[in-house]
């Protein structure tokens, strides 16, 4: 391979809470066109997230053209997505999906500021795909146990673990609680489909 030709990134899997804390964002280098990593409160750097939930709302926000807005919640809490002119795909899934449904989510984080100075975190859609629960239930499963490993290998003297030390003084604690209850939601979703 060139090394003019760019690699993509490994998407990183994060539940909602976590990402939705992922407030800063850096470069690694002055180029351009370096990517931008969203810094994960658990020590991790993500140019790409791989994230499944259920779809529960989509809207057109577009003034002058359409740009849609989804809601994904996961058993931690909600991702929202927003895909326009320039994720044509990612905007027809969004706008043809009928509510609710489980989807897989490719993307990049994105941050906002709001006029109040509050960051807001969402995801710019490369792909959405509709999936069925077993693949929602899979990914639950595998994004605990990431997320577990990123905790028990959590060191102040990783690059990223430490960056993330600097800007937001982690209680880990509160995301291993996360991944606890999502392994529980899990649970209870398998026992009531059991008795049904």
């Amino acid at each position: 391979m060139s090394e003019s030709a760019p690699t993509r990134e490994v998407a990183r899997r994060a539940f909602a809470a976590e990402f939705n804390d992922a407030s800063y964002t850096f470069k690694e280098s002055d180029d351009e066109r370096a990517p931008v990593y969203s810094l994960l409160p658990t020590g991790e750097r993500a140019n790409r997230v791989f994230v499944v939930g259920t779809l529960t709302e989509t809207e057109d926000v577009g003034d002058d053209s359409e740009y849609w807005r989804g809601r994904i919640v996961d058993p931690t809490g909600t991702f929202f997505t927003y895909a326009g002119q320039y994720q044509p795909e990612a905007a027809s899934a969004l706008r043809e999906t009928e509510t609710p449904a489980y989807v897989a989510v490719v993307g990049k984080p994105r941050t906002y500021e709001t006029d109040e100075g509050d960051v807001n975190v969402s995801l710019r859609p490369e792909s959405i795909t509709v999936v069925d629960a077993a693949t929602r239930d899979r990914w639950v499963v595998e994004t605990a146990e990431r997320t577990l490993e990123r905790i028990e290998t959590f060191d102040g003297a990783d690059e990223y673990a430490a960056m993330a030390e600097t800007q937001y003084e982690p209680d880990l604690s509160v995301y291993r609680d996360q991944v606890v209850a999502a392994l529980e939601d899990l649970e209870e979703d398998a026992e009531v489909a059991a008795e049904a």
